[in-house]
């Protein structure tokens, strides 16, 4: 029985591909990004310029034969991807002044008059102070500019989509995802689940399913199906347990093969396509606001008002763009004793307020259940295993007004 592919002699493989532009090997080009070798499927992007797609397609399938062709591997594919055009440089900064990059300077504004300063602020005003003293800001990045995206567009066959946000981590933004795409599944509808956290994936193991996607004849991705979702992460492509220590270009470039992957067909297109997005505001989330038309955006919070400033960053960014915010979740809202009696325990009313000051609908308000702890760490949703907790009701009411969208 085979142990498997080698990597090295992978490598070595596809040196003997030619680079068209460098007349190098792929591998001394560094054309190789992202290889992965998971059991006997070897797979890895190529990522050209716009302007190269047509002349690197022919390069993609040599690609594959060269990985074929090596022992221990049943099946080869490469994801042909193009990289987004990188703004224009700044001019440099002259030679007296240090590079300082998306920084500006803006003169101190003066102190309102108050009451006569104490002796520790008479003597920190002695001390000496450059006349042309500064404040440094972050100047806003060109290439992040956001506005209404009239060029995006939906995945083919995708009749809405849906995203689902946080501007941090830790809100449960994933346990909404997962359950509420299981829900709108069970209400009938035919639904896909694009887990687009390129660095932490957890949609395979909250759905219960693994496996290895294959590629259709256009070379896109078919998503792997659970509990009557069709889903997508990198999680199904990378090694498991692997860090993705991928910079934001090829990160971008990953996420792009994801959303293009082949969610439905002309006679049966997808209803939903529920997006579970990486908490912030960074490259994953502006890859998928300039190329995908979004028909909604469900914020999700705990009710402190930690996790509410950050949501309040979420939701600019994303009226920016021009996509709806439908409403807000509050996760984690409350804990039920053994009395049944609610406990607050990240606080009460905060989402709602959030809410409010949107001017959006509080969408649901899910309580901390120890049985749904349990059912995403066993791969079960919990609108599945155990439909009758509070929960469980709670994300089923939530996948009909979603519905109604």
């Amino acid at each position: 029985m085979s142990e498997g592919p080698d990597r090295t002699a992978i490598l070595q493989a596809l040196d003997q591909v030619i680079d068209p532009k460098s007349g190098k090997g792929l591998t001394a080009a560094g054309l190789v990004r992202g290889l992965v070798v998971r059991g006997g499927r070897v797979a890895f992007m190529l990522e050209v310029a716009p302007a190269d797609i047509d002349l690197y397609r022919r390069v993609r399938e040599q690609a594959e034969e060269a990985m074929a062709e090596t022992d221990g591997v049943e099946i080869a594919q490469v994801v042909l991807t193009s990289e987004m055009q990188a703004p224009s440089s700044p001019p440099p900064a002259p030679a007296s002044m240090p590079a300082m990059p998306n920084l500006r300077v803006t003169p101190r504004r003066p102190s309102p008059p108050g009451p006569p300063p104490s002796s520790t602020q008479q003597h920190r005003a002695a001390l000496p102070e450059s006349p042309t003293a500064r404040r440094a800001r972050v100047a806003e990045d060109p290439g992040a500019r956001l506005q209404v995206m009239v060029d995006a567009e939906k995945p083919r066959n995708v009749l809405k989509v849906i995203a689902v946000a946080s501007g941090t981590g830790g809100v449960g933004k994933s346990t909404v995802s997962v359950n509420l795409a299981a829900a709108l599944a069970v209400l009938g509808k035919r639904v896909g689940l694009l887990d687009a956290d390129i660095y932490g994936p957890s949609a395979p193991t909250m759905l219960g399913v693994d496996g290895d996607p294959t590629f259709d004849a256009e070379k896109r991705l078919n998503p792997m199906e659970a509990w009557g979702v069709k889903v997508m992460s990198i999680g199904f492509i990378v090694e498991p347990g692997t860090a993705n220590i991928w910079r934001g270009p090829m990160a971008s470039s990953a996420l792009r093969s994801l959303m293009n992957s082949n969610w439905g067909t002309e006679a049966e297109p997808l209803d939903v396509l529920v997006i579970d997005l990486p908490p912030g505001t960074g490259d994953i989330q502006l890859t998928l606001v300039q190329k995908l038309k979004i028909d909604g955006v469900v914020i999700v919070s705990t009710p402190q008002e930690i996790a509410l400033i950050d949501a309040r960053r979420a939701a600019q960014m994303f009226e920016k763009t021009g996509a709806p915010i439908l409403g807000v979740v509050e996760n984690m809202a409350w804990f039920a004793d053994s009395s049944g009696a609610r406990i607050p325990i990240f606080g009460t009313g905060g989402a709602r307020a959030e809410a409010e000051r949107l001017g959006v609908p509080l969408l649901a308000e899910i309580p901390i259940e120890v049985a749904l702890r349990e059912a995403c760490d066993q791969g079960r949703p919990l609108v599945v295993s155990n439909p009758d907790s509070p929960a469980a009701k709670a994300f089923l009411d939530l996948a009909a007004k979603v519905a109604l969208i």
